[in-house]
């Protein structure tokens, strides 16, 4: 049963670290610009395909049969090519409307999501598409005692933290991050200290947008790349940021982790309840603490 419950851990784990990818840009976007981003999962979505047309199609679409740009670039350029069209829809969107209510942002990001799954499943396979660029390197398995678990998979939790843990160093711990803290709390201060504040946001809000490509790139290989692969999961990654406290990074971090966790283990004692345990969890915690865990109270 202990072998059992530590394999399901594993696994469950390595759904905890896009929940906390996910909900890590999130939490960046609404801590510091106060602006709920629906297309999030959107545009994880935009990354998994962009690092599938990178590898499978670009080549063709410009009569180079040999372009193949693989796993690797991809990491680094895929982020951010959605880090780019992100602070392309804060500066021509969502920077008019700020003055205004914070709903209508939301709907605004609604639309940016309809948009872009049309867009895709006009093009691809609605059903889903393979990726087929996984790193020779990060092929097969390790024996971890209680289970042999794929080093893909390894990699992805491992490296996963180790954004997660920069993010938050960045944001919580550099004179970078105190200025993006006051930039949004009292932007004219800041401008009195020559700070270019739009600026800022607008990269702030690409930031976050770039770490939703990040996962889509890590996600590519390991799940079938769909049009409705981020639709799927936004709902869960909003429960994930509401337990840990909306615009808390710590509380995106590692509630993403420990809900990956809890998910996984559920599995053992009673798979139905898996998919619905995190949203009775967001329940409970609303109740006892309607901030969220890591969330400051009003």
């Amino acid at each position: 049963m202990i072998r059992l419950i530590l394999a399901q851990g594993m696994l469950g784990l390595n759904n905890g670290v896009f929940y906390a990818m996910l909900s890590l840009g999130l939490a960046v976007i609404f801590g510091l610009l106060n602006v709920v981003n629906f297309a999030h999962g959107a545009l994880y979505m935009t990354g998994a395909f962009l690092a599938l047309i990178l590898y499978s199609y670009l080549g063709p679409w410009l009569g180079l049969e040999w372009l193949q740009i693989g796993f690797w670039p991809s990491l680094i350029l895929v982020p951010l090519l959605i880090a780019g069209f992100g602070m392309l829809i804060e500066r021509f969107m969502l920077r008019w409307l700020y003055k205004f209510d914070p709903i209508y942002s939301l709907l605004l990001t609604f639309g940016v999501t309809l948009v872009l799954q049309g867009v895709f499943i006009n093009f691809f396979n609605a059903s889903g598409t393979p990726y087929p660029a996984m790193p020779e390197s990060l092929k097969g398995v390790v024996d971890l005692g209680f289970m042999k678990f794929p080093k893909y998979r390894l990699f992805v939790i491992i490296f996963s933290m180790a954004v997660c843990g920069v993010v938050w160093y960045i944001i919580e711990r550099t004179r970078i991050g105190a200025q993006l803290r006051a930039g949004t709390e009292n932007p004219e201060l800041v401008k009195a200290f020559g700070i270019n504040v739009p600026l800022m946001v607008m990269l702030t809000f690409g930031f976050g947008t770039g770490l939703a490509g990040l996962a889509g790139v890590l996600a590519a290989p390991i799940y079938s790349v769909s049009p409705l692969m981020g639709a799927n999961l936004i709902i869960v990654i909003f429960a994930v940021v509401v337990i840990g406290g909306m615009g808390s990074i710590m509380g995106a971090v590692v509630t993403g982790f420990a809900l990956g966790l809890v998910e996984g283990v559920t599995k053992v004692f009673y798979a139905p309840a898996a998919n619905t345990m995190i949203f009775l969890l967001m329940v409970i915690v609303l109740l006892v603490r309607p901030s969220g865990l890591f969330g400051r109270q009003s």
